[in-house]
């Protein structure tokens, strides 16, 4: 039998493990500031459940199969699960209902480079009854800013649109039957050519002057404020558009009073997001110089999360952030540091064998001021103890003698600077916090 992993599930090494998880809680941490609370929801629904709101290419990658007389399926979002969730527990929540999960969902994508079976994502959604303040459109502006300021990641910029002024302005273009269809096709006119994108509009039916002005209508560029004027300027009496522009307004307005740096955030017109799913505000989070790894946090507004479990009316907003997509990207690219292979902050060595008891009494008490540390029972000589040290990176080394074990003293070495010091046990705890 030789041993191999399923293409498109990822596993890694301790160290990168150790900079994963570092990720993610610094993503759970994050999304409990803003007073999201956490929900875990089952990887096996019924089938019927989870297909409720797919369809097209999603329908093909669900992994689903029988047991006995049941049909299963592996979710393949978290946004469905929340859906029956919200369906089912509807009476005992309190709203505006806001939950963050973090979890894997599975994919039977093609197998290639950057596509995963089996991925991380990290989800907020904020859900009301009835309607939903648009402030809470800012709020996700302001998770997302802050997530990815925390993981010191690369330059990035969220940029955010609002699906009624496309759909408002296809109105008033009197073309509102194409607005699936143009939403879709603007939703990827950064991934093919302009002629390209010209030439399936032509292929909607679309005239010559139509084309044009919505051409030009998605390229509006300049800073946020000279965007929102020249919209303002193009006068369009449309209900959709006049909300869209007004939602649009409000959003910047409150991005600007939660402190969010300008350069951040940009309105961008051909921010659509194809899915069908989504009905106001949308972002695309793209990182300034790795314009190639596509949008790493996505989301957006949208009317009614549970129709088709319930009459009842929940709109909400919420984004996504592929988490093993992202650390893929970013390992793939040295923008990374791995450095620790252990989470110890110390690692206890007794110079023999004949010391190992007060080495794991020390390992006791140092456990219970709620200190990470390893001891190293493997008897070698005291040079591939420091090897191993040295390997696994642990900051500091605490070396167990016959004369520490007598005098209640520790010697802790600094593993960076090469500092020893001679400490007892209060010194050592204080140094090791």
């Amino acid at each position: 039998m030789t041993a191999r992993t399923l293409q498109g599930f990822m596993e890694l090494l301790p160290q990168e493990q150790i900079v994963f998880d570092h990720m993610k809680s610094v993503i759970a941490h994050t999304y409990e500031m803003f007073g999201f609370a956490p929900l875990d929801t089952p990887v096996l629904e019924l089938a019927d459940v989870l297909l409720s709101k797919s369809g097209g290419e999603t329908e093909k990658q669900i992994y689903e199969f029988k047991k006995g007389d049941t049909d299963l399926a592996m979710r393949f979002d978290l946004t469905v699960p929340l859906a029956k969730y919200v369906a089912l527990y509807n009476n005992d929540l309190t709203f505006p209902f806001k939950r963050y999960q973090i979890g894997k969902v599975y994919r039977g994508e093609r197998p290639q480079k950057g596509r995963f079976r089996e991925f991380y994502q990290c989800d907020i959604d904020i859900i009301d009854r009835d309607e939903l303040n648009i402030v809470y459109d800012a709020e996700v502006l302001a998770v997302i800013y802050t997530v990815f300021n925390k993981l010191n990641l690369p330059k990035f910029k969220i940029y955010i649109n609002n699906r009624k002024l496309l759909g408002g302005f296809l109105q008033s273009l009197d073309i509102a039957d194409k607005t699936v269809e143009v939403l879709r096709l603007v939703d990827k006119i950064k991934k093919i050519p302009e002629e390209a994108f010209l030439g399936e509009l032509s292929d909607l039916g679309l005239a010559e002057d139509k084309k044009q002005s919505l051409l030009k209508f998605i390229k509006i560029n300049g800073l946020n404020d000279e965007i929102i004027a020249k919209l303002e300027e193009l006068n369009i009496d449309n209900d959709s558009f006049v909300t869209g522009l007004a939602e649009l307004k409000t959003v910047i307005t409150q991005a600007q009073n939660l402190g969010l740096p300008a350069q951040n955030i940009q309105i961008d017109l051909s921010i659509t997001r194809g899915l069908d799913y989504y009905t106001g505000t949308v972002y695309e989070t793209f990182f300034d110089e790795y314009p190639q790894f596509g949008s790493v946090c996505s989301g957006g507004r949208y009317d009614n999360l549970s129709s088709v479990f319930m009459d009842k009316k929940f709109p909400g907003v919420g984004i996504s952030i592929g988490l093993t997509r992202l650390f893929d990207q970013l390992r793939a690219n040295n923008l990374l540091q791995f450095k620790e292979l252990t989470p110890s902050k110390a690692l206890i060595v007794p110079q023999d064998e004949s010391l190992i008891d007060a080495a794991v009494k020390l390992a006791g008490k140092l456990r219970n001021a709620d200190i990470a540390v390893d001891v190293m029972y493997r008897q070698c000589k005291f040079k591939k103890k420091m090897e191993y040290a040295n390997k696994i990176g642990v900051p500091y080394l605490v070396i167990i003698g016959e004369e520490e074990a007598k005098s209640g003293l520790f010697a802790c070495k600094d593993m960076i600077t090469g500092e020893q010091k001679a400490l007892n046990l209060d010194e050592l705890i204080e140094t090791l916090k």
